[in-house]
């Protein structure tokens, strides 16, 4: 919560300084998009890292260059060498740090707790988070007043010592891999195969990258509206933003309570009509207590929201690419911020701001009919700890791990009348296959044997198959078990491991 304190002090000086480098709402909404640009190039990247690396040691890099960058700008401004475009570059730099921080951050949070504990856990961290948000906020807006911005700049840097030194501390334990680590390539490609065929992760970052993109405007073009329509100073500007992060740290203590009361779908509808009222209010209300009102409801419907989908991606997704899958959320999330704060700030500058509000929120109720169809999921109720109920194939000598590709069949002996039955059951393992490692699926009948049918898919190589053994999860065995069930045969259905035998080519 200090840590983040001084992340606000960094925000309210930034973009109440760029007011004051340039009058152009284009300029001043370039702050939020360069905040959050790096996260859209670094996302897929950071997770695979965050995945493959210690994610401790990530966290002690990103944290320093992250002081590092905020110390260089800070210098920079006392001494009056600040411009617009260096205060974009700096804020870049720790939209970099930031970027590649947050996946590992995010999935160190189920190292340090109990599954079921998860849903709390997220909330209380919002809650930390947006008491920063109620209180930062003040404080950068009185001490960008009364001492400047660049004192915001340093005291950020300042504190990020605290989380250095709980990290320096903190004695991870250490995970013994079978098998070797994955290259940082393989692995990106792995986090993004694993959610394409995860429906519930792609509904959240569908229906949350929506919402983001249309939300966005409110971010962007606060300071405008503090400074222009309000007439108010950075101490104005702060007080919207406490109320942000009041209106938040209320969501966050109503939540639970509200989750007995209505779904998690209904929950994030009536977050999305809040946000987009609140969003015109914003544009439209002229006098400062309504808008703080305002405001105070977009950070109790954001916090909802945000909550609802951050905790449906943590509970639907196995340890092992969890922090790609964030990452995958993250891109969408921020790609969205970008691109909305962008368009907006370009809509604002040819129509109005009060205008790009309303248009945005319009987008908001739009987004949501449409993607309302497809609901949101919680896993709360999966078991995704490793099965390891694959035993280890039978070869009879070690193959190169790189060598394939290998293709798997599975026959079976299955009852013709209940074929069909059977082939929807496998709907759901063709899924499994194809996210945890399959480039290719399919089930085949012989022509001569109705009763035989085979399960083939292709992976890429022995050591992609291997790791395929351990990914499959408790949840994942009962849906194959449930498959199985229409085997017939008295055995079990036997399996072959074909590995592709190069030829060579006559000239």
């Amino acid at each position: 919560m200090a840590s983040n304190i001084g992340t606000w002090l960094q925000n309210v000086g930034a973009s109440w300084t760029m007011t004051t480098l340039s009058g152009s709402a284009t300029m001043v909404a370039l702050v939020q998009a360069a905040t959050s640009l790096p996260m859209f190039i670094l996302a897929l990247p950071a997770g695979a890292i965050a995945d493959v690396v210690d994610r401790r040691r990530i966290l002690l890099v990103t944290q320093s260059w992250m002081a590092l960058s905020a110390t260089v700008l800070g210098l920079l401004t006392v001494a009056g060498l600040a411009s617009p475009w260096v205060l974009l570059l700096f804020t870049f730099l720790l939209g970099l740090g930031a970027a590649l921080n947050q996946p590992a951050w995010q999935a160190i949070i189920p190292e340090l707790i109990p599954r079921e504990e998860l849903p709390a856990a997220i909330a209380l961290g919002s809650i930390g988070f947006n008491v920063a948000r109620a209180v930062g906020p003040a404080i950068g807006g009185l001490l960008v007043a009364t001492a400047g911005a660049g004192v915001t700049f340093l005291l950020n840097a300042a504190s990020f010592v605290g989380i250095l030194v709980v990290l320096y501390r903190w004695q991870r334990p250490s995970e013994e891999a079978v098998l070797p680590a994955e290259r940082i390539w393989g692995a990106m490609s792995a986090g993004l195969r694993y959610v394409r065929h995860a429906p519930e992760v792609l509904t959240a970052i569908l229906r949350g990258s929506l919402f983001v993109f249309c939300g966005s405007s409110l971010w962007a073009l606060m300071p405008v509206v503090a400074r222009v329509e309000l007439k108010q100073g950075p101490g104005g500007y702060g007080l919207l933003l406490t109320s942000l992060g009041a209106g938040a740290v209320t969501g966050a203590m109503l939540l639970p309570r509200l989750k007995q009361r209505a779904s998690t779908n209904v929950l994030v509808a009536l977050a999305t009509l809040a946000f987009a009222a609140a969003t015109v209010g914003l544009g439209y209300l002229h006098e400062l207590w309504m808008v703080c009102a305002a405001m105070f409801l977009a950070g109790a419907a954001w916090l909802i929201f945000l909550s609802s989908f951050n905790v449906a991606v943590q509970m639907a997704v196995p340890s092992w690419v969890r922090a790609r899958a964030l990452s995958v959320y993250l891109l969408s999330f921020f790609g969205g911020l970008t691109a909305g704060s962008a368009l907006w700030g370009a809509v604002a500058e040819r129509a109005g701001v009060s205008r790009a509000l309303a248009y945005s929120a319009i987008g908001l109720v739009v987004g949501l009919l449409a993607t309302f169809r497809y609901p949101l999921r919680s896993g709360a109720g999966l078991n995704l700890s490793p099965s390891r109920q694959w035993p280890a194939p039978i070869v009879n000598h070690d193959l190169e791990p790189d060598r394939g590709p290998v293709l798997v069949t599975v026959e079976y002996r299955i009852d013709p009348e209940r074929a069909a039955d059977f082939a929807q059951a496998m709907r759901d393992v063709r899924r499994i296959r194809l996210r945890d490692g399959a480039l290719q699926w399919g089930l085949f009948v012989d022509a001569a044997d109705p009763a035989l049918v085979q399960e083939i898919f292709l992976v890429k190589s022995w050591i992609e198959h291997l790791r395929q053994h351990e990914r499959v999860t408790v949840a994942d065995r009962d849906i194959e078990t449930s498959a199985r069930a229409f085997h017939v045969g008295e055995e079990r259905p036997r399996v072959h491991h074909l590995i592709a035998e190069p030829v060579r080519r006559e000239r």
